[in-house]
């Protein structure tokens, strides 16, 4: 046991002393001081000095020993410090001294007794500041010099303590003794004192006293109870192995119906009476007129602008994308997924979507029995579908007609196209025009797009002007191995006037809101293709199955307006939409033919394979129109493609999304992509550029999360993902922008759903040098793939005359006269060495050799 700890007088007149709610008074010193009243000397530490800038012989020297400390910060000193601070002591002072400043001495011969001192009234400090220190504060000079030596060689004595209540705690981690300590005995027989002592090893059973136990034991008379325990715990995952024996039965369908229970007529009766229903109505009526009005959830400091405009959007603009709205209808978007998606184009925040099945179980259905629309949404109202436009099938893609966008083209899932006209507004439209069966695709219309109002194509696929200057010709692709070319102006030749067909106009444009306009009824059931562009493989047989195409938009225009055949002035049609029922085909011959329309289609293929192939058709040594074997043909997806799109800043770049990964190409480089993106875990279901930054796309992916990738930031990873985008697979991708300030993007997912998000404005400014920045990243993936396919070339190369067995130069073939004539030369040679050598042995007298010539 440790020595028992004796408490001093002191230690416990210090605890007494902190009792609580008991003052800290400092002590008066025993010994009278030798300094004047009104100054207090203090030692300050080195870091003391530092923090208010009064280091000893820098800050402060003996001709220049005054420094002014604000109160304030003194007393900010003592709070944060404690007791540690070195004006602790005289904290009472500080805090009833009446002036800001208060003067500290640098007490460089330490006259007062330590190396500063502190100035306790104001009196003195104006009298410090003004006349000679010395004779203020100083102490009394000495009498004689030796009284002064003296006192100067004596060793500082150290103050008194002042207790601060330090010692509590000491005397708490203190260990003293509570109870008398314990006395053992040992003796031995007196007459075995002084004999010799020998020690071996004994058995403790062999002798009674050789072995005593102390055991532990429950004493009854008193316990002690543990009222605090150190202990450690952590927490682990729980193991638990189970398993089970179960036999498998054949599926069998069931179902469940269950009724919602409901208030009897009395019940409801009281419920609407009860006083806590009537004044609750008038408080919800409020918050949904507020909630009408405006949007209390926003933001009003990023709704400012101008300071966000200001810095950087990084530092005051959220990073992700903000919901705005969300649209779906349980009657028309139950079990059915959404295939394509577009913003109306003049309109603000409507929204058009195609929606089809998820499970193509129509073989087990009636045809007559499935409804397919294409619906529209609104911003005005989230909750509820503004139009519904019916769809003779499933529709998988459509598109807004660019040059009037009440007209819609989409392709059906039987390989029809359909056009439809939405300028009346009833709730349900029927559409005007379907194409021929016997003509259509054979498989499901997976694209289609308007050709540009700038060019318009002949039966043999040859780029001509278009003198209507509007859009007339549409292409569709399926995995029916083709593309098709459709026109949806009239194949005969009209002879109407101009005033008559101003007549037929506004009769169409007074129908009933239900009934189904003219428009396109030359088109209805009789719809043909202009011509037909197959995909043979190029080195083998078959054809490529498209599901996604793109081309080269044609901007350059010559047609100054609209003319007309027999006048050549401008149509007055020109001043409304025109009536597609009054347009007619040219003559091909009355034609301009377009030599700088890009004929080259990029187009996606059920396999992943990315084609690149003209539709211009050729002629063969028949004199028949044929489509001719594509250029290129790239296998980089290994799996579906469902995008190529072109950047909106660089024509001739493409963005291709398939399989687990992307690809991004250029215009005339098929050798391979210039960009490849490593393979994901997760599929790439859509993909799309922005409007606005050249380096930004974003990759929609099956687990419902979106990819935002940024090329000037890093082309490795994307630069951000947007995880919990929805809770499945996303199908489409649309951005739109309503103003320079607003920005949405539309998704839509496997479940019917469409969110519009809010673009942040981090992802929507481009930086100054971000195009130029761009496109000599793309230059130099080009280089790069240039570079790769002519050092794969001399590797190849090398590799096989590697493996090929090197062969020995043929030796000239010699004719058999001169064989002979070798083989007999040699034997004479070997008769005159054997004649020699016998000779020399002395076996055969010498003789005169003669040689034949």
């Amino acid at each position: 046991m440790p020595p028992r700890k004796t408490r001093s007088a002191k230690s416990s007149a210090a605890r007494k002393g902190t009792g609580k709610g008991k003052k800290i008074e400092l002590p008066t010193p025993v010994e009278k001081s030798d300094h004047p009243e009104d100054i207090f000397p203090m030692v300050l530490t080195s870091a003391t000095q530092e923090l208010f800038d009064c280091r000893a012989d820098e800050d402060v020297t003996g001709e220049n020993p005054y420094k002014l400390l604000k109160k304030d910060n003194i007393l900010q000193d003592i709070k944060i410090r404690a007791a540690v601070s070195d004006f602790s002591p005289v904290k009472k002072i500080v805090v009833d001294y009446p002036e800001d400043e208060i003067l500290l001495v640098y007490d460089k011969d330490f006259t007062s007794g330590q190396n500063f001192y502190l100035v306790l009234t104001p009196q003195t400090k104006d009298s410090l500041l003004k006349c000679n220190p010395l004779d203020v504060v100083q102490p009394p000079e000495p009498e004689t010099p030796d009284v002064f030596q003296n006192e100067a060689n004596k060793s500082r004595e150290p103050k008194q303590w002042i207790s601060l209540g330090s010692e509590k705690e000491i005397d708490e981690e203190s260990v003293i003794e509570t109870r008398g300590k314990l006395l053992y005995k040992c003796s031995r027989v007196r007459k075995k004192f002084g004999a010799p002592v020998s020690f071996s090893d004994r058995n403790t059973t062999d002798a009674n006293d050789g072995y005593l136990a102390c055991t532990s034991y429950q004493h009854s008379s008193f316990s002690i109870k543990q009222m605090q325990k150190d202990c450690m715990i952590q927490a682990v995952p729980r193991l638990q192995s189970s398993s089970a024996q179960t036999q498998w039965k054949y599926q069998k369908n069931i179902s469940t119906q269950y009724k919602a229970r409901e208030l009897n007529n009395e019940e409801t009766e009281n419920t609407l009476l009860a006083e806590s229903l009537k004044s609750a109505l008038p408080r919800v009526l409020h918050a949904l007129q507020q909630e009408e009005i405006m949007n209390v959830f926003s933001d009003d400091w990023k709704a400012l602008g101008a300071g966000a405009e200001a810095v950087g959007w990084s530092e005051t603009v959220s990073e992700g994308l903000m919901l705005y709205q969300g649209f779906t209808d349980q009657k028309y978007t139950k079990d059915k997924k959404i295939s394509s998606i577009n913003w109306h184009p003049t309109i603000y925040g409507v929204i058009a979507v195609a929606l089809t099945e998820k499970k193509e179980e129509w073989l087990n259905e009636l045809p007559d029995v499935r409804h397919s629309f294409i619906v529209f949404y609104s911003f005005s109202d989230f909750s509820n579908p503004q139009l519904l436009l019916e769809c003779p099938d499933d529709i998988f893609a459509f598109e807004f007609c660019p040059s009037d966008p009440n007209i819609i083209v989409g392709g059906c899932k039987n390989g029809q196209d359909l056009d439809d006209n939405n300028k009346n507004t009833p709730p349900v439209i029927r559409y005007c025009a379907v194409s021929s069966i016997e003509s259509s695709h054979k498989a499901r219309i997976t694209d289609v797009k308007w050709l540009p109002p700038t060019f318009e194509v002949t039966r043999s696929g040859i780029p001509v002007e278009n003198k209507s200057n509007i859009c007339v010709q549409i292409v569709t692709c399926s995995p029916d191995c083709t593309v098709l070319f459709w026109d949806v102006r009239v194949m005969r030749l009209l002879s109407q006037s101009t005033s008559e067909r101003r007549q037929n106009v506004a009769q169409k444009t007074q129908l009933t809101p239900y009934s189904v306009p003219e428009t396109f009824k030359h088109l209805d059931t009789t719809w043909k293709p202009l011509f037909r562009v197959s995909l043979p493989k190029i080195d083998a047989s078959g054809e490529y199955a498209p599901l996604k195409f793109n081309f080269e938009p044609y901007t350059c225009n010559g047609n100054a307006g609209i003319k007309t055949e027999d006048t050549g002035e401008e149509d007055e049609s020109s001043e409304f939409i025109p009536d597609y029922s009054q347009l007619r085909v040219h003559s091909a011959k009355t034609l301009t033919a377009l030599e700088d329309v890009n004929t080259k289609l990029y187009i996606g293929t059920e396999d992943g394979e990315i084609v690149y192939t003209d539709w211009k058709l050729c002629k063969d040594d028949s004199g028949q129109l044929h489509s001719a074997k594509p250029l290129h043909c790239v296998n980089i997806h290994h799996w579906v493609v469902n995008t190529i799109q072109r950047s909106p800043f660089f024509k001739d770049v493409i963005l291709t999304t398939g399989g687990w990964n992307f690809a991004i190409w250029k215009e005339g480089v098929m050798d391979g992509p210039i960009m490849v993106s490593p393979s994901s875990e997760l599929l790439c279901t859509v993909g799309c550029w922005s409007l606005t930054r050249p380096a930004v796309f974003f990759i929609g992916k099956e687990n419902g999360s979106i990819d935002v990738w940024n090329l000037v930031k890093q082309t490795s990873e994307p630069s951000q993902v947007l995880t919990h985008i929805t809770t499945t697979k996303i199908t489409c991708i649309s951005p739109w922008i309503s103003s320079p300030k607003q920005h949405f993007l539309a998704v839509t997912d496997d479940l019917g759903m469409v969110r519009v998000f809010k673009i942040p404005k981090k992802l929507c400014i481009p930086s100054k040098s971000e195009s130029l920045s761009v496109k000599k990243y793309f230059e130099l993936g080009e280089e790069t793939l240039k570079n790769f396919l002519k050092r794969e070339e001399l590797w190849t190369k090398e590799k096989r005359e590697a493996e090929e067995p090197k062969k020995e130069p043929d030796k000239p073939v010699k004719s058999l006269q001169e064989n002979k004539e070798k083989d007999l030369k040699e034997y004479r040679e070997y008769l005159a060495l054997e004649e020699s050598i016998l000779q020399g042995m002395g076996l055969r007298p010498a003789t005169a050799i003669t040689h034949e010539t």
